[in-house]
């Protein structure tokens, strides 16, 4: 290879590089942005401990007894529902609660909540025995979705939502946010 074309080659890989680094290295995305879409306050029963399945962990069911959505523009009441739950031997819990919020206007939502919840072994423990315990060492998250055949929310099936949530004695609270 002549000493020109090398040249030439080193100095066009010098370019695409400095292209693709402005392209990509200094244009970082925006993260996105959380905004408030509504609290759901859970009313929860005695939960049903189902068993072990299996080597995953210890199936619970947690009813929704009710409760209430609370937001800037909608407000309504949760319907019975459950909550699905895996407790693994290290109390990470997994959460899949189901439940239909009726709103002011008697339309109705249909959501899904699934995450995980988990903190120290004996704040757990504290938790389980119905104690009340710093929400701060738990880890609480949860992805929410909504669907609705009402056309001024179809808003709604189209959104993600992320949730964070708080475990006390006899009820979770939920403070869902809409990701833009």
């Amino acid at each position: 290879m002549t000493t020109i074309l090398r040249s030439l080659l080193m100095s066009t890989a010098g370019i695409l590089g400095a292209s693709l680094s402005i392209m990509y290295g200094e244009q970082k995305p925006e993260p996105p942005k959380l905004d408030l879409a509504f609290d759901l306050h859970l009313e929860l029963g005695k939960p049903m401990d189902i068993g072990k399945i299996g080597t995953a962990g210890m199936r619970r069911v947690a009813p929704v007894l009710g409760g209430s959505l609370q937001g800037p523009s909608l407000s309504g009441k949760i319907l019975p529902g459950a909550d699905y739950q895996i407790i693994h031997p290290d109390l990470l819990t997994e959460i899949d609660a189901h439940y239909v919020v009726q709103l002011e206007s008697g339309d109705l939502l249909y959501v899904t909540n699934r995450g995980v919840r988990h903190g120290p072994m004996e704040v757990l423990q504290k938790l389980a025995a119905g104690e009340k315990v710093d929400q701060s060492l738990i880890y609480f998250r949860t992805v929410v979705t909504v669907e609705t055949a009402v056309p001024a929310l179809q808003w709604m099936n189209r959104t993600i939502f992320i949730a964070r949530g708080e475990r006390l004695p006899n009820e979770a609270v939920i403070h869902v946010f809409r990701v833009n």
